[in-house]
């Protein structure tokens, strides 16, 4: 028998086994300042393009009133414990209600997390006979919800419609003989490569297959379609999505999240969600903080008007230097270069120090062997002189890379 703590100190993971060289410079960097453009990183001011703060919401003086008003008033600890059993409040009730009057849908409720929500959604919503099918991109969070499903599941080809009805035939033949049915998981906006998932065509087989469709619509929320209503509004498909998840922690720059769909089911997800009935309800100034910011996403369509302009500047500019920014149609803007593990904290290393430029950067096992993506996140509070400085730089930078500057075997030294 092995003790457990000697297998973990033997294998620390795909991304651990590298902690020593990378903590607190590429990864758990400490990001100082006010959220904006340009905040502070190892005492030097760098242009930012790693923070969700799609609609620029995080440091909004409007918002940060409110947040501090709420807070002076109620504290963190109001209400105290889980909204079924003495959590619950009147404002709470009013932000499902508005998040359902925008989302187009009969009823919402709302959640905790993000991560921990979208997961203990997709748990509560089958039973060991239901067969779940989801896309192999879908966030971790979704996956981790599918994994606690006790039944059989199916993973497609990332959009891959031909690998999607082939999943579907074999959730039908499972079905038909365990008496079950199908819900079928995707997202609206990946956040990794910034491609839609194909919601329009996977509705066209609902009638046929007879499934449910629940979508993770974190980056779409805020950012896309009729005052920020996601990515099934810009496909004309939002009726057709059964249970919509949407989470503050992306445009709305907060915590917590919702799911929205029709009455009897977000009921019963509001009294069969275990993350929910065992976790304290969330602090009253995060539900009014909640309530301010969806109004101003739906009352002041300049933010996101301001967004697409930065994303529109940034993702245009780019393609026009000759980057590969993939199969992205959202505001998120990957940027793919061919390097090693090496070769990517060498640019990192490049931009931060000498460029001032901190944006995030996915190696394997995210992205295949021998890839380097460098993800940036445009917000409505960057200028286009940011858009212009980036693409300038990167062009200097992929020239380096070209040249052979950055090789390195391993991890490079940033102390």
């Amino acid at each position: 028998m092995i003790d457990i703590f000697d297998k973990i100190r033997e294998n620390r993971g795909p991304l651990g086994q590298h902690a020593k060289e990378s903590h607190g410079y590429f990864t758990f960097p400490k990001l100082e300042g006010d959220i904006s453009n340009k905040m502070m990183f190892r005492g030097k001011e760098n242009l930012v393009w790693s923070i969700n703060n799609y609609l620029g919401l995080a440091n909004h003086p409007e918002v940060r009133k409110i947040d501090a008003e709420a807070s002076l008033k109620w504290g963190m600890g109001t209400p105290m414990g889980a909204r079924m059993m003495s959590g619950q409040s009147s404002y709470h009730e009013q932000l499902e209600k508005e998040l359902s009057d925008l989302m187009q849908k009969e009823d919402s409720f709302l959640l905790n997390f993000g991560y921990q929500g979208c997961m203990s959604a997709i748990e509560a919503l089958v039973d060991r006979r239901d067969v779940i099918v989801y896309d192999s991109e879908s966030h971790a969070c979704m996956v981790d919800g599918v994994r606690l499903h006790q039944g059989k599941r199916f993973v497609y080809a990332h959009n891959d419609m031909k690998s999607f009805v082939k999943m579907l035939d074999m959730a039908e033949k499972r079905c038909a003989e365990t008496g079950g049915g199908i819900l079928v998981v995707t997202e609206g906006v990946f956040g990794m490569a910034g491609d839609q998932g194909k919601l329009k065509e996977i509705v066209a087989f609902k009638k046929k297959y007879k499934f449910r469709l629940f979508v993770d619509d974190a980056h779409g929320f805020g950012t896309m379609g009729e005052q920020g209503r996601g990515a099934g509004d810009v496909q004309g498909v939002q009726d057709q999505i059964d249970v919509y998840f949407g989470t503050f922690a992306k445009a709305m720059a907060s915590i917590g999240a919702f799911v929205s769909g029709d009455e009897d089911i977000i009921e019963f997800l509001r009294y069969n969600m275990r993350s929910q009935t065992f976790a304290k309800s969330l602090p009253m100034p995060i539900v009014i903080g909640a309530l301010k910011r969806l109004d101003m996403m739906r009352t002041m369509p300049e933010f996101k008007e301001n967004l697409w302009k930065i994303a529109t500047a940034l993702q245009s500019g780019l393609k026009e230097a000759g980057f590969d920014l993939g199969v992205t149609n959202s505001a998120v803007t990957p940027v793919y270069l061919k390097g090693t593990l090496g070769e990517a904290t060498n640019i990192t290393l490049d931009l931060r120090e000498n460029y001032n430029i901190f944006t995030s950067i996915v190696v394997y096992p995210v992205v295949p062997k021998e890839v380097i993506m460098l993800r940036l996140i445009p917000t409505a509070v960057h200028t286009l002189e940011d858009v212009a400085y980036t693409i300038k730089s990167f062009k200097k930078v992929k020239e380096k890379l070209e040249k052979g500057e950055y090789q390195a075997d391993s991890i490079v030294s940033w102390s």
